[in-house]
């Protein structure tokens, strides 16, 4: 048995008859070839979660959550998504044989919605759903009373509603520490903060386990129209508080409500705590650069920890020689109307004949 559960001895008791894997984790931490000496930083690492089965890190949450589904007999599940938790508890409902019902957030990105539907789940768009805070924590109470009814559970990657699924991704800070040992900086993107959390409860796990262990700094990135959290961590005045609406574009950081924010100051323990706040424009520019600098294909969400990195850079809150992970945390065909600030097909360029092509191509090099 592989994927998370090569960590079993640091995750909550599942029978091995029902641990779920479809191969998550383990993903790539890859040092920066060009971004990093851009920069001036010779120790910039990527940890590649679009790698993971359905392209996100949260294939961590669904095998730990459907693993925990299946080890009390459960049916069907209810859930919460823009997409990639939703796309992640889809496949491995299917791969357990067990129905799986979303509630999508307003405006989920169409690639999201077709991967969550190609598996077999059912869905259910909600106006003004992860957009608005009544409406989302309205829907959220509503899915909780039903799940009761039905003794089943509802799974959002939160630990405020689902604390065993983001035991899963905690996974992710596991494989940091023991890949790369001593490590100064995390960058972690943030809409509801179970990621930001994980990262530090997965840290603080792993000291346990190994005392030698050096703790690093984890800095929470948010964009600015979702600060719920980064801005409290930047100024201690500051309180982590819920919007009345998110006004980013980021597909799946658009979080309004407090989720998992709290618990990350309460958790905090040793690990030192930052935050940063960035523009979409940034974020959008580091999507482009992460594709045309490093290889690297992802979803916008996916580049906020890398924008973070810049902002923390401009501000001095980072030294260059520092050993800085950036996670990357979602694939870019996730959202393909975010690939189109980047290229479109009509820029492709159409020949009748090969040989003006060949033409063209000469042209192009000289």
């Amino acid at each position: 048995m592989k994927g998370i559960w090569t960590y079993s001895a640091l995750l909550p008791a599942i029978d091995e008859k029902v641990q779920l894997t479809l191969g998550e984790g383990n993903t790539p931490l890859i040092r920066s070839r060009r971004i990093g000496r851009l920069l001036g930083m010779e120790q910039l690492y990527f940890k590649l979660e679009q790698l993971n089965p359905t392209g996100s890190y949260k294939d961590r949450f669904a095998a730990m959550a459907v693993s925990g589904l299946l080890a009390q007999d459960a049916s069907f599940f209810l859930a919460t998504s823009s997409g990639n938790t939703g796309a992640a508890l889809a496949a491995y409902a299917a791969a357990a044989g067990m129905q799986c019902f979303l509630a999508i957030v307003d405006g989920a990105p169409s690639g999201k919605i077709s991967q969550m539907g190609i598996y077999g789940a059912q869905l259910f768009m909600i106006r003004d759903f992860g957009i608005t805070e009544t409406v989302t924590a309205g829907l959220m109470e509503a899915l909780a009373k039903l799940a009761a009814q039905y003794h089943t559970r509802v799974e959002i990657s939160a630990y405020k509603y689902a604390p065993l699924g983001m035991c899963g991704v905690q996974t992710i800070a596991y494989e940091l520490a023991e890949t790369l040992g001593a490590i100064d900086q995390v960058f972690v993107p943030a809409g509801g903060g179970g990621l930001m959390l994980a990262t530090v409860k997965g840290f603080q796990r792993w000291k346990e386990q190994y005392p030698g262990f050096t703790m690093p700094a984890v800095c929470c990135v948010q964009p600015e129209g979702n600060n719920t959290i980064a801005g409290a961590l930047i100024d201690p005045r500051q309180a982590i508080k819920a919007l009345k609406k998110s006004s980013t574009a980021v597909s799946g950081l658009q979080v309004p409500n407090i989720l998992d924010g709290n618990g990350i100051k309460e958790s905090a323990g040793h690990v030192t705590l930052k935050g940063a706040l960035v523009q979409d424009a940034d974020v959008y520019q580091c999507q482009r650069e992460l594709a045309q600098y490093e290889g690297i294909y992802c979803e916008p969400a996916g580049a906020v920890a890398l924008a973070g990195l810049k902002e923390a850079l401009r501000l001095k809150r980072v030294r260059r020689s520092d050993r800085v992970v950036c996670l990357v945390t979602g694939h870019g065909f996730k959202d393909p109307g975010s690939a189109q600030r980047i290229f479109s097909s009509a820029s492709c360029h159409y020949f009748d004949r090969y040989h003006d092509s060949i033409a063209h191509i000469k042209n192009s090099i000289q």
